[in-house]
């Protein structure tokens, strides 16, 4: 099935594979997308509609498998907060529906924040504008795609760390000084 992102990068010489799915409309986590399509959840990467809530919108592009930080996407985009935008102006404005929302063929171009964790793979996966149906390609082509509506694409660190909090530097507890 051609999609507005397919026939995008097909119209900028991109390579890609598109890869089809059975959608649960329950269930549209990009997790179970990656297990759908064979690949692990990190390389498959959600676009969500960002906002201010005064107005101004980017997209923010993170891992399947994490969490958006709304602190460290404020601070990328210089604003002051960040927060989802409501489902309900998410197809308003970009053309797509949750589960299917992706940069390329929006109706209108946003600033895109991209995890920096995008460039560790040889190929990732993105919504192709349809519930359904993903894009396979390179990071690096990913970017230059993102890059060609105009708008300002960022590579940064967006999710939120998952690692337990370390003692490294902090006074030990007295029952555990020697």
């Amino acid at each position: 099935m051609k999609t507005n992102g397919a026939r995008f990068l097909e119209s900028l010489g991109i390579a890609f594979e598109l890869r089809e799915y059975e959608v649960d409309p329950d269930d549209l986590t990009a997790i179970t997308v990656a297990k759908k399509i064979g690949m692990p959840a990190e390389q498959v990467f959600k676009t969500l509609l960002t906002t201010t809530g005064a107005g101004d919108y980017v997209f923010a592009v993170i891992p399947g498998d994490s969490e958006l930080d709304f602190k460290k996407l404020a601070r990328a985009a210089g604003w002051r907060k960040a927060e989802m935008a409501t489902l309900k102006d998410v197809q308003p404005l970009t053309g797509y529906i949750r589960g299917g929302v992706t940069v390329f063929g929006a109706k209108k171009p946003y600033p895109v924040f991209v995890d920096e964790t995008i460039i560790l793979f040889d190929r990732i996966s993105v919504s192709a504008g349809t519930r359904g149906t993903q894009l396979i390609l390179a990071p690096d082509d990913y970017l230059r795609a993102a890059a060609a509506f105009g708008e300002p694409v960022q590579t940064v660190d967006l999710t939120k760390d998952t690692k337990p909090p370390t003692t490294e530097g902090r006074a030990k507890p007295p029952e555990a000084q020697t």
